[in-house]
Formats: structure tokens, sequence, C-alpha cells
């Protein structure tokens, strides 16, 4: 049962410390900003999932990084290099470095080159993380079955369509605003050297 506060707020969120999503902000000046915060609402909605995956994964000595990185090569099917997993994981490279150092060391991952190509290196499971992988997949699948029933079947495959089709969109041509020919942070250091 999803247990909610008066601001209509599910529990899991709360727990999470997400905050009750903004409806209109006040930008500088307080002139009001028309449009919400979308990449603030799409933190506070990964909180709100992640709250539920976050202690088995916990429960199992895995971080969230090391399952990214786990459930993605388990998801492709094969070995991905290390740039192909910054890309999906959303990584960054010096962070996968340590992240791959840490579950080489743990026996989660093979690291090794390619043999037409020695810059390249693949990343591979091991079976002890496909064993790994084996254990933790049926609590994950209720857990998902769990947010489907508190949040709404409904609700829940509507957030998959509206994402699924804005990933699909981002190569989409969106116009960049036209900035000013001195960066701001240039002009501010400036005006302080005065």
């Amino acid at each position: 049962m999803l247990v909610v506060n008066g601001g209509g707020q599910p529990a899991a969120c709360r727990a999470a410390g997400a905050m009750h999503p903004i409806q209109s902000g006040i930008g500088i000046m307080g002139k009001p900003l028309k449009h919400r915060n979308l990449a603030l609402l799409l933190l506070q909605a990964r909180e709100c999932v992640m709250v539920n995956f976050r202690r088995i994964l916990n429960h199992h000595g895995l971080t969230e990084q090391q399952w990214r990185v786990m459930r993605a090569i388990s998801d492709n099917g094969e070995p991905m290099e290390q740039w192909q997993i910054c890309a999906t994981c959303h990584i960054l490279s010096p962070s996968l470095a340590g992240v791959l150092a840490r579950m080489e060391e743990m026996q989660l991952v093979d690291r090794n080159r390619v043999d037409t190509d020695q810059r390249r290196i693949l990343v591979a499971l091991t079976p002890g993380s496909r064993a790994l992988i084996r254990a933790i997949a049926p609590l994950v699948e209720q857990q998902y079955a769990n947010l489907e029933v508190g949040m709404g079947e409904d609700t829940v495959r509507n957030l998959y369509d509206a994402l699924d089709r804005f990933l699909a969109n981002r190569q989409s041509n969106i116009e960049l605003v036209t900035l000013s020919a001195t960066p701001r942070r240039d002009v501010a250091r400036k005006s302080k050297r005065k």
C-alpha cells in the first residue's frame, strides 16, 4: 500500500529526502520562471525510484554505480568497452576507472585488451557477477512490481513511455539560445578586480 503525506508525496520519496515537486519558481529579481526545473524533477524522480532498490544493492555489497555497470553489460549481452559503459551508465571516465578497479578487486569484472588493438579494453562480467545478478534479479523484479502497485501500473507505464519518447528525440535539432560575447563569470571577475 502506498502511504502519502498531506501534500500527496509518496512515503518512499519522503524517506529518501526528496522534496515535493515544485510547481513554479521565482527567478532572479523576483521574475517568475515559466518552465519548471525539468532536470531537478528528473533527479527527484530518480531518487524516488532508487530508494526502493538501494537497500537491495547495499544488502549484496554493491554500490549504485557497480550495479549500473553490471546491469549495462548484462543487458548488452556481451563485454563492453569502457567508453560504452561511460556513455550507457553516465559515469565520467575518471570515476569509471576507480569503479572498475574496485569491481575487478571484488572479482565482479574482468578487463582485457583487444588483441587487434591494444588501446581498446573490453570489460566482461565474471561468473561470480553473473551469479550475483541471478540472485538479485528476483528481488529487483519484485521491487518493480511493488513500485507499480504503489505508484500505479499506468503511472509507471506512462513514465516509461514518456521517457522513451523523450530519449528517442534527443538527437533532434534543438536550437540553443544565443549567449553574450562575454561570459557572465568573466564580467563578475573583472568587476571584483576594480
